[in-house]
Order: C-alpha cells, then structure tokens, then sequence
C-alpha cells in the first residue's frame, strides 16, 4: 500500500455499499468488510476485501465506513453488540447512512464516551451513481478527521460538499435533500396526470418540462422513469423513500418546522405500501398520480 492508503472496515454492503466498498478496493485500500447476510462479503472477498467475522473485527482499522440501512440496523450493528464500545480510540467512523437527527445526537454522546471521532457523510446518488465511484458527499464533523479520510471520499465520490464541524448539518441536509427528491416525484406525477387528462401523453409533458424548466437530473432521470412507468427493479426502494420523508417530519417536529407537504408524501408512500408497491422503487411514487386519475 502506498502512504496514503488505508485499513478500511467497511460495515453493510447493500445495493450502495456494495459499489462504493469496490471502489474503496480499487483504490488500493486494504479492506476488511462485514455484511448481516454473507454473500456480499464473499464477492468482496474475491477482489481482495477480507471478511470479518464480526462488526466489531471491522472495528480494528484506521477508519470505518458504515452504509447501513437505517437507525435500527446501525443501532444493532454498532450499539447493541458492544462493537462501538470496544473500538480502538482514536477510530474515525465515516458514517455515510440517512439516519434520524436524534439517532444522530445519540450517536455523537456514545462516539465521545468510546474516544472515536464521528464524521457524517451520507450521499446523494443511487445504486449505478456508487457502483461508478461519481457520489456527491456531505462531509461534517471533526475537519482534521475529514482531511484525514478525504482520499476514501474521493474514491467514492464525484465531490465532496463541505458543512462545518457539526455532524448534524450533514445529515440533516442529506434529509431535506430526500425530501426534495420525493416532492418533485409527487409533482411530476401530478403534472403528468393532469397533462394526460387533455390528451398529452406523461412523455410529452415531462420531456418539455425537463429540457426547459426543470432542466436537472433529478427532474430528467425521475421524470423518464415515471412517463414510462419503469419502476422495476428499484435502485432505491419506495419504502426507504417513506423511511425518508418519516425522518424530515421527525426532523422538522424536534424544531417546530411545519413541513404540510411531507405529511402528503407520507400518506401516499404508506397508500403505495399497503397496496404492494413497498419493493418498487420510489418513483413509483409519481405513477400514484395516474392511479388516483383512473390512468393506471
């Protein structure tokens, strides 16, 4: 390994983690992963990654990367089996999951107690995004830290988005950012719906609409998958997408921030859910719209 590489652990290797622990990989870093079910970790294991036999075994590194699915698998993981607290002090845990802000404080108390330093850098970027190493990154926390694991940022990632020393600023942007996200599928849906109801088909609408107005690749990329209604496979599950939207009202509550919209969004992602769209992806979100208009 040259000076600057890395002993990684690397913790949950799902749709994301599984594309961005590669690149850690081919980045030259020495890896060691850990995963609840196996078979990720043993495909790691054939480009160079070694299992760990435990959480806590991925905790003896120089730094640890988390990519868990949500305060409860990251509380079980890393709380609940004691692997935070035996970790080595001095650790930097780059957490890079969407977690609720008073997870978030919680964890920030038990990383203290433990002697690791705790750097939040969750990501904007579905499952193809880390698989291509072109993330956008939200860094916040200790900067020394941050400069520290910046060449596994840039590994990872396309840019990093400095925040200042406050973790929570990372994640909180991270969840305001999802919630966005999750707004404009709603609107595109809606705008599609109504647009068809005069007889302009959702690709019409949505191709004008995302080379004029909203010409971004949220809008492009979301607005082809809802005109298409291709909402299989999911790269990003409409149940995560509830998850989201259920964390910005949380979020929100903590700071007496109305946010009247998100409670929109959390009643249709739960409506998409409770008739079995929970494993589609959250674009299907949009084709709600369709559904409600009698255009399904």
């Amino acid at each position: 390994m040259e000076d600057n590489d890395m002993r990684v652990g690397f913790l949950g290797l799902g749709g994301m983690g599984r594309g961005m622990a590669a690149n850690l990989l081919a980045a030259g870093h020495e890896l060691i992963v850990w995963n609840r079910s196996p078979e990720p970790a043993h495909a790691l294991a054939r480009q160079g990654a070694e299992v760990a036999p435990s959480p806590a075994a991925a905790l003896e590194a120089d730094v640890l990367v988390s990519m868990l699915a949500d305060d409860a698998s990251t509380r079980a993981v890393l709380l609940d089996g004691g692997a935070l607290a035996a970790a080595r002090p001095g650790l930097i845990h780059l957490s890079m999951a969407t977690l609720s802000i008073a997870f978030v404080e919680e964890l920030l108390v038990r990383h203290a107690q433990a002697r690791v330093q705790y750097v939040a850098a969750p990501v904007f970027g579905r499952t193809d995004v880390a698989a291509a190493g072109k993330l956008n990154i939200l860094a916040a926390g200790p900067q020394a830290a941050i400069e520290r694991v910046r060449p596994l940022l840039d590994a990872m990632g396309q840019a990093v988005w400095p925040l200042g020393d406050d973790p929570r600023r990372a994640h909180v942007v991270k969840i305001a950012g999802n919630f966005m996200l999750a707004s404009a599928i709603e609107t595109m849906g809606e705008a599609a719906a109504l647009a068809q109801g005069y007889g302009v088909e959702a690709g019409e609408l949505l191709n004008v609409m995302t080379n004029t107005l909203f010409a971004a690749p949220a809008y492009r990329n979301y607005g082809a998958m809802i005109a298409e209604r291709r909402f299989e496979p999911a790269a990003f599950k409409l149940t995560l997408g509830l998850k989201d939207v259920r964390l910005a009202l949380a979020a929100g509550e903590a700071r007496q921030v109305p946010l009247p919209f998100a409670s929109v969004l959390r009643d249709n992602l739960l409506e998409a859910v409770a008739q079995g769209e929970g494993d589609k992806d959250w674009s299907a979100l949009g084709g709600r719209a369709f559904k409600r208009a009698g255009q399904a």
